[in-house]
C-alpha cells in the first residue's frame, strides 16, 4: 500500500484560499487513482474531488465545483487540492485517499489507502 501524508490545512476567512498537499510514498504513484474527502464533526465522510491514474479526468462534487481544483505532480508523488472562495460550510477534516482498483473512483469504500487528515477551518 501507499503511505499518504496531508498538509496545508489551517484557519482562513470566508472568501480566502488554501492549497492542500498529499505526499505519497511506496508504490508507483501513477498506479493510483486518488481523491480528496472531507468529514465534519457528526457527519459522514463526504467526497470532494477525484483524479484518475493518468492525471486527467478530474471530477468534483457539486458543492465545490468551480471553486476547488484537484491536480497531481507525478514527478514528486504529490496530489493537490487548490481551494478558492472558501465558505464556512467547507470546514472539515480533509483526507486524501488512493486506490489501484479503479481508473477513477469517488466512493470511500473504493479506496484502501488513507492519510491522517488535515483540518480546514473557515471563519465567517
Amino acid at each position: 500500500q501507499v503511505q499518504l501524508v496531508e498538509s496545508g490545512g489551517g484557519l482562513v476567512q470566508a472568501g480566502g484560499s488554501l492549497r492542500l498537499s498529499c505526499a505519497a510514498s511506496g508504490r508507483t504513484f501513477s498506479s493510483y487513482a486518488m481523491a480528496w474527502f472531507r468529514q465534519a464533526p457528526g457527519k459522514e465522510r463526504e467526497f470532494v474531488a477525484a483524479i484518475s491514474r493518468s492525471g486527467d479526468s478530474p471530477y468534483y462534487s457539486d458543492s465545490v465545483k468551480g471553486r476547488f481544483t484537484i491536480s497531481r505532480d507525478v514527478a514528486i508523488n504529490t496530489m493537490y487540492l487548490q481551494m478558492n472562495n472558501l465558505k464556512p460550510e467547507d470546514t472539515a477534516a480533509y483526507f486524501c485517499a488512493a486506490t489501484t482498483k479503479f481508473w477513477l473512483a469517488t466512493r470511500p469504500l473504493d479506496f484502501d489507502s488513507w492519510g491522517q487528515g488535515t483540518q480546514v477551518t473557515v471563519s465567517s
